[in-house]
Protein backbone atom coordinates (compact mmCIF):
# COMPACT_ATOMS: atom_id res chain seq x y z
CA UNK A 1 0.00 0.00 0.00
CA UNK A 2 1.56 3.55 -0.72
CA UNK A 3 1.70 5.92 1.62
CA UNK A 4 1.81 9.91 2.04
CA UNK A 5 2.66 12.47 4.37
CA UNK A 6 -0.05 15.54 5.04
CA UNK A 7 1.07 18.11 7.45
CA UNK A 8 -1.83 20.12 8.96
CA UNK A 9 -4.33 17.25 8.33
CA UNK A 10 -6.60 18.50 10.64
CA UNK A 11 -7.65 21.80 9.17
CA UNK A 12 -10.44 22.27 6.33
CA UNK A 13 -7.49 21.42 3.16
CA UNK A 14 -5.63 18.47 5.32
CA UNK A 15 -9.23 17.10 6.09
CA UNK A 16 -10.34 17.25 2.40
CA UNK A 17 -6.28 16.31 1.42
CA UNK A 18 -6.22 13.54 3.91
CA UNK A 19 -9.44 12.04 2.91
CA UNK A 20 -8.85 12.36 -1.17
CA UNK A 21 -6.07 10.60 -0.46
CA UNK A 22 -7.78 7.36 1.39
CA UNK A 23 -10.00 7.02 -1.31
CA UNK A 24 -7.22 6.03 -3.58
CA UNK A 25 -6.00 3.55 -1.30
CA UNK A 26 -3.22 5.40 0.22
CA UNK A 27 -2.32 4.62 4.20
CA UNK A 28 -2.03 8.08 5.21
CA UNK A 29 0.08 9.64 8.08
CA UNK A 30 -2.11 12.28 9.62
CA UNK A 31 -0.39 14.89 11.51
CA UNK A 32 -1.57 16.88 13.92
CA UNK A 33 0.14 19.40 16.38
CA UNK A 34 -2.51 19.80 19.18
CA UNK A 35 -5.52 18.64 18.09
CA UNK A 36 -5.46 15.05 18.93
CA UNK A 37 -9.09 14.38 19.12
CA UNK A 38 -9.76 16.20 15.73
CA UNK A 39 -7.25 13.66 14.25
CA UNK A 40 -8.42 10.48 15.60
CA UNK A 41 -11.91 11.37 14.03
CA UNK A 42 -10.39 11.97 11.34
CA UNK A 43 -8.59 8.88 11.35
CA UNK A 44 -11.82 6.75 11.94
CA UNK A 45 -13.75 8.66 9.00
CA UNK A 46 -10.88 6.97 6.64
CA UNK A 47 -11.78 3.80 8.41
CA UNK A 48 -8.63 4.13 10.65
CA UNK A 49 -6.14 3.83 7.08
CA UNK A 50 -3.77 5.21 8.42
CA UNK A 51 -1.95 6.44 11.87
CA UNK A 52 -1.80 9.67 13.67
CA UNK A 53 1.65 11.31 13.81
CA UNK A 54 2.46 14.87 16.55
CA UNK A 55 4.84 17.32 16.03
CA UNK A 56 5.12 20.82 16.56
CA UNK A 57 6.15 22.93 13.18
CA UNK A 58 8.23 25.66 14.31
CA UNK A 59 10.61 22.39 16.49
CA UNK A 60 13.17 21.16 14.36
CA UNK A 61 14.12 18.76 16.96
CA UNK A 62 10.34 17.44 16.89
CA UNK A 63 9.79 17.04 13.32
CA UNK A 64 13.21 14.81 13.41
CA UNK A 65 12.64 13.32 16.24
CA UNK A 66 8.89 11.84 14.63
CA UNK A 67 10.02 11.61 10.89
CA UNK A 68 13.11 10.23 11.13
CA UNK A 69 11.70 6.54 10.56
CA UNK A 70 8.75 7.65 8.31
CA UNK A 71 8.84 6.39 4.34
CA UNK A 72 6.29 7.53 1.79
CA UNK A 73 5.62 7.72 -1.24
CA UNK A 74 3.61 11.12 -1.84
CA UNK A 75 4.18 14.21 0.93
CA UNK A 76 2.20 17.05 1.03
CA UNK A 77 3.18 19.95 2.96
CA UNK A 78 0.02 21.54 3.93
CA UNK A 79 0.32 22.86 6.83
CA UNK A 80 -0.12 26.68 7.53
CA UNK A 81 -1.05 29.32 9.49
CA UNK A 82 -2.09 33.26 8.79
CA UNK A 83 -1.36 36.57 11.12
CA UNK A 84 -2.67 39.54 9.14
CA UNK A 85 -1.59 42.81 10.18
CA UNK A 86 -0.35 45.77 7.90
CA UNK A 87 3.42 45.61 7.41
CA UNK A 88 4.07 49.02 10.12
CA UNK A 89 1.95 47.46 13.02
CA UNK A 90 3.20 43.78 12.33
CA UNK A 91 4.74 42.62 15.55
CA UNK A 92 8.20 40.53 15.45
CA UNK A 93 6.07 37.25 16.50
CA UNK A 94 3.29 37.91 13.95
CA UNK A 95 6.01 37.61 11.06
CA UNK A 96 8.77 34.78 12.64
CA UNK A 97 5.50 32.83 13.52
CA UNK A 98 4.62 32.38 10.22
CA UNK A 99 7.74 32.34 8.61
CA UNK A 100 8.95 29.31 10.60
CA UNK A 101 5.24 27.67 10.17
CA UNK A 102 4.92 28.33 6.95
CA UNK A 103 8.35 27.76 5.37
CA UNK A 104 11.19 27.07 7.87
CA UNK A 105 9.11 23.51 8.63
CA UNK A 106 8.68 22.88 5.02
CA UNK A 107 12.52 22.83 4.87
CA UNK A 108 12.79 20.57 8.15
CA UNK A 109 10.18 18.22 7.15
CA UNK A 110 11.00 17.45 3.51
CA UNK A 111 14.78 17.12 3.91
CA UNK A 112 13.94 14.22 6.19
CA UNK A 113 11.54 12.85 4.02
CA UNK A 114 13.27 13.18 0.82
CA UNK A 115 16.12 11.40 1.94
CA UNK A 116 13.95 7.79 1.54
CA UNK A 117 12.68 8.87 -1.27
CA UNK A 118 16.26 9.47 -3.11
CA UNK A 119 17.66 5.87 -2.10
CA UNK A 120 13.88 4.76 -3.52
CA UNK A 121 14.46 6.87 -6.55
CA UNK A 122 10.82 7.86 -6.55
CA UNK A 123 8.52 9.85 -4.88
CA UNK A 124 6.82 13.09 -4.76
CA UNK A 125 6.29 16.40 -3.09
CA UNK A 126 3.08 18.63 -3.21
CA UNK A 127 3.63 22.38 -1.31
CA UNK A 128 0.58 24.45 -0.70
CA UNK A 129 1.29 27.69 -1.30
CA UNK A 130 -1.16 30.27 -2.02
CA UNK A 131 -2.30 33.31 -4.67
CA UNK A 132 -0.57 35.39 -1.76
CA UNK A 133 3.00 34.10 -2.47
CA UNK A 134 2.27 35.14 -6.29
CA UNK A 135 1.06 38.00 -6.44
CA UNK A 136 1.32 39.65 -3.05
CA UNK A 137 -1.57 41.01 -0.73
CA UNK A 138 -2.06 43.65 1.65
CA UNK A 139 -2.04 42.91 5.67
CA UNK A 140 -0.25 39.77 4.52
CA UNK A 141 3.73 40.58 4.12
CA UNK A 142 4.28 37.85 6.48
CA UNK A 143 2.28 35.00 5.01
CA UNK A 144 3.17 36.47 1.56
CA UNK A 145 6.64 36.14 2.14
CA UNK A 146 6.09 32.69 3.12
CA UNK A 147 4.45 31.65 0.64
CA UNK A 148 6.13 33.23 -2.18
CA UNK A 149 9.47 31.08 0.07
CA UNK A 150 7.30 28.16 -0.51
CA UNK A 151 7.27 28.56 -4.19
CA UNK A 152 10.53 29.01 -4.75
CA UNK A 153 11.73 26.01 -2.46
CA UNK A 154 9.41 24.27 -5.07
CA UNK A 155 11.12 25.21 -8.08
CA UNK A 156 14.73 25.18 -7.04
CA UNK A 157 13.90 21.49 -5.35
CA UNK A 158 12.48 19.98 -8.66
CA UNK A 159 15.81 20.66 -10.17
CA UNK A 160 17.55 19.13 -7.80
CA UNK A 161 15.66 16.09 -6.81
CA UNK A 162 15.04 15.32 -10.45
CA UNK A 163 17.54 12.89 -11.15
CA UNK A 164 16.21 10.91 -8.05
CA UNK A 165 12.82 10.45 -10.29
CA UNK A 166 11.34 12.79 -7.21
CA UNK A 167 8.10 15.25 -8.61
CA UNK A 168 8.43 18.44 -6.97
CA UNK A 169 5.18 21.16 -7.24
CA UNK A 170 2.74 23.65 -5.27
CA UNK A 171 -0.61 24.62 -5.78
CA UNK A 172 -1.68 28.12 -5.19
CA UNK A 173 -5.41 28.52 -4.13
CA UNK A 174 -6.94 31.70 -3.94
CA UNK A 175 -10.03 32.40 -1.67
CA UNK A 176 -11.02 28.74 -0.57
CA UNK A 177 -14.21 28.36 1.93
CA UNK A 178 -12.32 26.71 4.91
CA UNK A 179 -11.08 27.79 8.74
CA UNK A 180 -8.91 30.39 7.95
CA UNK A 181 -11.15 32.81 5.69
CA UNK A 182 -14.50 32.53 7.30
CA UNK A 183 -13.76 35.74 8.75
CA UNK A 184 -13.16 37.73 5.76
CA UNK A 185 -15.33 41.04 6.05
CA UNK A 186 -16.12 41.75 2.25
CA UNK A 187 -16.57 38.42 1.05
CA UNK A 188 -19.83 39.84 -1.50
CA UNK A 189 -16.74 42.01 -3.07
CA UNK A 190 -14.01 39.71 -3.89
CA UNK A 191 -16.32 37.48 -5.69
CA UNK A 192 -16.62 40.24 -7.81
CA UNK A 193 -12.87 39.72 -8.62
CA UNK A 194 -13.31 35.96 -9.19
CA UNK A 195 -14.99 34.80 -13.12
CA UNK A 196 -16.38 32.04 -11.94
CA UNK A 197 -18.55 34.01 -9.44
CA UNK A 198 -17.63 32.05 -6.08
CA UNK A 199 -14.96 30.83 -3.76
CA UNK A 200 -12.94 27.48 -4.00
CA UNK A 201 -13.83 24.60 -1.96
CA UNK A 202 -11.34 21.88 0.01
CA UNK A 203 -12.46 19.34 -2.04
CA UNK A 204 -11.53 20.77 -4.81
CA UNK A 205 -8.09 21.46 -3.38
CA UNK A 206 -7.72 17.86 -2.45
CA UNK A 207 -8.73 16.66 -5.78
CA UNK A 208 -5.67 18.76 -7.57
CA UNK A 209 -3.58 17.86 -4.50
CA UNK A 210 -3.54 14.03 -5.26
CA UNK A 211 -3.42 14.99 -9.20
CA UNK A 212 -0.35 16.65 -8.65
CA UNK A 213 0.86 14.37 -5.99
CA UNK A 214 0.02 10.73 -8.24
CA UNK A 215 -1.29 11.57 -11.41
CA UNK A 216 0.65 14.28 -12.83
CA UNK A 217 4.06 12.09 -13.95
CA UNK A 218 5.55 14.49 -15.95
CA UNK A 219 4.92 17.77 -14.58
CA UNK A 220 7.41 18.86 -11.92
CA UNK A 221 8.72 22.21 -11.00
CA UNK A 222 5.29 24.12 -11.70
CA UNK A 223 2.58 26.12 -9.38
CA UNK A 224 -0.94 25.20 -9.99
CA UNK A 225 -3.05 28.10 -9.55
CA UNK A 226 -6.53 27.36 -8.11
CA UNK A 227 -8.76 30.08 -8.12
CA UNK A 228 -11.57 29.93 -10.32
CA UNK A 229 -9.72 32.37 -13.03
CA UNK A 230 -8.80 35.04 -10.60
CA UNK A 231 -5.14 34.95 -11.17
CA UNK A 232 -4.34 34.64 -15.05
Amino acid sequence: MKKVLVTGATGSLGQEIVKEYAKNGFFVYIHFNSNEQKAQNLLEEINNQGKLISFDLKDKNSIKNALENIEVDVLVNNAGIIKDNLFFFMSDDEWEDVINTNLNSNFYITKLISKNMMVNKKGSIVNIASISGVCGNAGQANYSASKGGVIAFTKSLAIELGRYNIRVNALAPAIIESEMTKDITNLKELKKTIPLGRFGTAKEVAICAYFMGVDATYISGEVLNISGGMIR
